[in-house]
């Protein structure tokens, strides 16, 4: 599967190295180059330094031809505009962006974007962990609590 990441911070460069090491073509794209450090010295990402607004860094990185683009920077702003490019722009089948603001999250999920609130998520967990629940589906955890429901 040929992936695009946005953002090489903890959690773009640990997705990064994980999909490459079970194989996957994958391009990071991030503005800091040493950010690019968290990869490692033997990781195997393609890695393209600029932002990921921008078009001709998108394309250098393939984005044309990528199967699934993660928009993962700290900033939600610029990981929803990202994911709204790789989507509307280049047709990029899955779409994937972190949105530490669960209200946005929710309004970008309504919206048809797959949304990661990554405060939600760890909420979740560790919730059916100290309940001794089974862990559920990401969607599960994803889900904006009611009493923040506008």
């Amino acid at each position: 599967m040929k992936v695009v990441v946005f953002g090489c911070g903890r959690t773009g460069s640990n997705l990064a190295l994980s999909l490459s090491n079970q194989g996957h073509d994958v391009t990071v794209v991030e503005q800091n180059s040493s950010a690019i450090a968290r990869l490692g010295t033997q990781h195997r990402c393609e890695v393209v330094i600029g932002s990921g607004l921008d078009y001709d860094v998108l394309e250098r990185a393939g984005i044309a031809n990528a199967d699934v683009f993660f928009a993962l920077t700290r900033g939600d702003n610029t990981n929803i505009m990202a994911a709204q490019i790789a989507k509307l722009r280049y047709n990029c089948p899955k779409v994937c962006v972190k949105v530490a603001d669960p209200l946005r999250a929710d309004a970008y999920r309504k919206l048809g974007y797959f949304c990661v609130n990554p405060s939600s998520l760890s909420a979740g967990l560790m919730l059916d962990w100290l309940l001794d629940n089974p862990y559920q589906t990401i969607d599960t955890y994803n889900r904006l609590p009611k009493e923040l429901e506008v």
